[in-house]
């Protein structure tokens, strides 16, 4: 299911964006969010996973890129936060009597596989630099 995950990396990353050179604490990064920092290191987590970000503990401790932001497509965050875009299935297993319900969920599967491919190709040609430009 879709979440705020993608919006919340994407935050991390152009704040990090912003100061290259400079290790931000969660509670920073959690501050522009307003948002709690135990969640803000969750998603630092999965980026440190991915190789897009380094950290450093102590007191002048944090987080930076530790790729060039014009490296990092926004495609690759997606892919990084989510397996796909899933807007879900009725809980209850359609009725294979119907002419509706014995195909919809392989419809729709159809669907979200159409919606994923476009996804990514658009988010493929926007790096985060290109993005964070913006701000």
């Amino acid at each position: 299911m879709i979440s705020g995950k993608f919006a919340i990396t994407i935050h991390i990353l152009t704040l990090l964006t912003k100061f290259p050179n400079d290790f931000l604490s969660s509670d920073f990064i959690a501050g522009s969010m307003n948002l709690n920092p135990v969640l803000v290191r969750k998603e630092i987590a999965n980026l440190k996973a991915n190789n897009i970000v380094e950290s450093k503990e102590g007191k002048n401790g944090g987080t930076k890129l530790s790729k060039a932001a014009s490296d990092i497509t926004l495609k690759e965050v997606f892919e990084m936060t989510f397996d796909n875009i899933n807007l879900g299935y009725a809980k209850n297993q359609p009725n294979p009597d119907c002419p509706v319900g014995k195909k919809i969920n392989q419809n729709l599967a159809l669907l979200y596989a159409e919606m994923n491919e476009k996804v990514s190709l658009q988010l493929n040609g926007i790096t985060l630099e290109d993005f964070s430009n913006q701000f």
